[in-house]
């Protein structure tokens, strides 16, 4: 049997296109198909509440909303409702410190004692920043330890780090090191993390509901996660949670920013510079590129190596890298992605920038990548060419 609420989805996902889609060089019915067909099955088999996708094709953006963002409400989630992005943040994180970069306030070709003095003559402190953002430090916890509380912990913390491998040598997925990144930038702004956050990238962009800390009067909008027992969720604060997984953001704004990675908004030079850099080139991963926290794959590329790439195995493990020349600029035949999540929401961007291709999936229930990098895979086979 159907399961109704599918059915009620899907009615709710027509109505909030219905005006949307007149524009596009598609068919609204042939959207309408396209992103259901993908999206749907993947809701019922995983009991996802609600989701967000957000479609880009050129400069037209398209939202399609799904479910419910409050259970016990049966709140629809709409173009306003506020998701967590968990590690997608990262490539915010990223940009920031590339933004320095460009305004001349720190290289990534530093060590991380030129602004942590405190590190200086240290494992950590010898880092270059670029190590901190590619997950090349040779060996840190996933996490910052529970028992860091705060900054003079933390940086005794990186004291007394010694590298598991050479740097350089190997991937190690982990959230310490792009958090002291992020850290490091906004010292070298002169400014705390948000503020430099807000000021330097969510405003340029008009990022509008876009929130390391989602304030009182967008409550009503933020979406409750649910973890695997259902119960509604949201992130707990933690040491560089705002510059590991603190971004929450709507579909709209996160396929914004996905279109300034493009570079198919009207920025200014240098932050589009900034935005460029991100995609520079560091370190081969197998069939996987690891940018600057970003990651891509040289089209054409196939749904497994994709999702291979996006497997917990390759983020839990540490794997083997080796350096590649910095290309001048981005290479625009790629697929580019980052996966995301906390305990109540799972996300996932890709974009192809040469196809001018972009999706966003917001959802507020962890799923699995596999089924993310599918659905995203699915709607770019089904429409590429077709804009």
């Amino acid at each position: 049997m159907k399961n109704p609420r599918i059915t009620a989805l899907l009615a709710t996902a027509v109505f909030g296109l219905s005006s949307a889609v007149n524009a596009a060089d598609i068919s609204s019915a042939e959207a309408m198909k396209t992103i259901s067909a993908a999206v749907l099955p993947v809701m019922e088999k995983n009991q996802i509440p609600g989701m967000a996708v957000a479609l880009v094709l050129g400069d037209r953006t398209y939202v399609f909303n799904y479910g419910v963002s409050d259970v016990e409400k049966q709140t629809p989630v709409t173009d306003e409702t506020i998701f967590e992005i968990g590690s997608i943040s990262k490539t915010f994180t990223a940009t920031l410190a590339t933004q320095a970069e460009a305004t001349g306030k720190l290289k990534l070709t530093d060590t991380a004692a030129k602004y942590l003095p405190e590190l200086a003559g240290t494992d950590f402190g010898n880092l270059q920043l670029f190590h901190l953002g590619t997950h090349t430090v040779g060996g840190i916890p996933l996490q910052v330890p529970d028992e860091v509380q705060n900054r003079e912990q933390l940086l005794e913390y990186f004291r007394t780090w010694t590298p598991a491998y050479k740097t350089g040598t190997m991937r190690t997925y982990a959230n310490p090191s792009i958090g002291a990144l992020g850290w490091i930038t906004a010292k070298s702004m002169g400014q705390d993390f948000g503020t430099a956050m807000t000021q330097t990238i969510f405003q340029p962009l008009g990022l509008t509901n876009t929130y390391l800390s989602v304030p009182t009067q967008k409550m009503s909008n933020y979406a409750w996660g649910y973890n695997k027992d259902k119960k509604p969720v949201r992130v707990n604060p933690g040491m560089l949670d705002s510059e590991a997984y603190g971004i929450k953001t709507t579909a709209s704004d996160l396929s914004t920013f996905v279109k300034a990675n493009m570079g198919i908004l009207p920025l200014d030079s240098t932050l589009q510079a900034a935005f460029n850099n991100t995609r520079k080139s560091y370190f081969s991963v197998g069939k996987m590129t690891q940018d600057l926290i970003w990651e891509e794959y040289a089209m054409p590329v196939d749904l497994p190596t994709l999702q291979e790439g996006n497997a917990p195995k390759l983020i839990l493990n540490p794997t083997p890298v080796s350096t590649q020349e910095l290309s001048a600029k981005p290479r625009s035949n790629v697929w580019v992605n980052k996966t995301g999540a906390t305990n109540g929401f799972g996300a996932y961007v890709a974009f192809v920038p040469e196809k001018q291709f972009g999706v966003v999936l917001l959802a507020n229930k962890n799923y699995p990548n596999a089924e993310r990098v599918e659905i995203a895979y699915k709607i770019y086979s089904k429409l590429n060419g077709k804009q």
